[in-house]
């Protein structure tokens, strides 16, 4: 039998850190229940001492130097909710070495020092948990982790960013402009003052290395994860889709694997009305998994805020009590459990260039005669063919939005495609390309 009081250090008492206190103090007979053990907030670090204290953290445990938490010989876990790469990867790394767990919702540090941080874990002996560093609240590290272990996973579409997902329902919904969109999810506190982490795709471009990393048992580098992000839509594009094709636009992260790649991308995606994916509004986020034996499965739920990240950062707390009080198994993220000898494989991962999907395309043309043929020939001697095709109304400069669905066709080929008809000149040069993808 282990240990019965777990020691806790807290590192951050940032919005996060703040609910994690809450949660562990008005919560705490339950917790204890649960986990077996008595959970003791025993060390906590914050440089604004001040708002640790008006957080609720006791005066006689709080210290604005996180190495006293961190090499203090009695603590069980460290939990780092400071954010960012450094300091944090500094403690987080000192921790382990220390022969500490580590709790984590930093999904930029997972993201940029994943194979790092997951192997000094393995030789060290120790567990890291980060289940709120992908969906707020929602489970689905753990269910990749271990509720479809017994599955090879085939695919994930994500829509993991609750502020470009409000940004893009209320352009669908509203007609907003993607300046309105996001001027409002910046007063509702969805946005940053600095959005481009998010509205360019970075955010949950970091969330897919996790993901991606945990369904494939690989290492994806971060750098090799195809990026678009939102700015360059309209809400036009959103009416067009709907009512022309049948779908709708969202920003998906997209892992799948096939014939020993795997994709990794993040971009705006039209995906089909009737999709699971497509109901996903405001800031939730939902999370899509195709597993081989399972089938598809959906999970749903808050992607942020102080409560359901708190949520996520004390149910690894609780995995980690219960390892500790009752030597129960744990597991460090990826790989043969207890495997310490390898680090996770090197999947080639397939260039953006290679993929094959539809595609949707609009055009700013002048109107005249033969802009069409001149298209879709060029289109055709590229083997790109065209499934439908909508000419809207003339906008300002006597200027005509064209609308093209294409059929399946190669990456290159349509984005070869695409040079060659912005060359022409009746075309101008505010188009947009966005692929089409069924979600399976």
């Amino acid at each position: 039998m282990g240990k019965k009081v777990i020691r806790i250090g807290l590192l951050g008492v940032g919005t996060v850190g703040t609910g994690v206190v809450r949660l562990l103090t008005e919560h705490r007979e339950e917790l204890e229940r649960k986990a077996g053990a008595k959970l003791e907030l025993a060390r906590v670090a914050e440089k604004d001492t001040k708002r640790a204290l008006e957080a609720g953290v006791p005066k006689e445990v709080l210290t604005d130097d996180a190495y006293n938490v961190i090499r203090d010989g009695s603590i069980d876990l460290v939990v780092e909710l400071i954010g960012g790469i450094n300091p944090a990867k500094l403690f987080v790394l000192e921790a382990i070495k220390s022969g500490k767990h580590v709790v984590t919702a930093n999904k930029a540090l997972l993201a940029h020092a994943w194979d790092e941080i997951l192997m000094a874990a393995r030789q060290r002996g120790v567990e890291v948990y980060f289940e709120a560093s992908v969906g707020g609240g929602i489970p689905i590290i753990q269910s990749l982790s271990e509720g479809l272990a017994a599955n090879r996973i085939q695919s994930i579409f994500g829509i993991v960013n609750g502020t470009t997902n409000y940004i893009l329902t209320r352009m669908d919904k509203d007609g907003k402009t993607f300046a309105e969109a996001l001027k409002e999810a910046q007063k509702l506190g969805y946005a940053e003052a600095n959005p481009t982490l998010d509205v360019s795709g970075g955010d949950a471009a970091h969330k897919l290395v996790i993901l991606s990393s945990l369904a494939f048992e690989a290492s994806v580098p971060l750098d090799q994860v195809y990026t678009e992000g939102i700015e360059a839509l309209t809400p036009q594009d959103l009416v067009y889709a709907r009512e022309e094709f049948g779908y709708v636009i969202k920003l998906l992260a997209i892992a799948k694997a096939a014939e020993g790649q795997i994709e990794v991308r993040v971009h705006p995606v039209l995906i089909p009305e009737t999709h699971l994916l497509a109901d996903v509004e405001g800031a939730y986020n939902g999370i899509y998994v195709v597993g081989d034996w399972v089938g598809a499965t959906m999970y749903y739920g808050l992607g942020a805020g102080q409560m359901p990240t708190a949520s996520a950062v004390v149910s690894d707390i609780l995995y980690l009590a219960r390892s500790i009080a009752y030597d129960v198994a744990g597991r460090a993220g990826w790989g043969p459990f207890g495997d310490i000898e390898h680090a996770p494989a090197k999947l080639p991962i397939r260039p953006i260039a290679d993929i094959t999907c539809r595609y949707y395309l609009r055009l700013d043309c002048a109107d005249q005669p033969g802009v069409f043929a001149a298209i879709a020939k060029i289109l055709g001697d590229h083997g790109v063919s065209i499934a439908a095709l909508a000419q809207k109304e003339r906008s300002k400069g006597n200027k005509v939005p064209v609308v093209i669905l294409t059929y399946e066709a190669k990456e290159k080929d349509m984005q070869d495609a695409l040079h060659q008809i912005e060359a022409l000149p009746a075309v101008g040069k505010r188009n947009l390309l966005i692929r089409v993808e069924r979600g399976e």
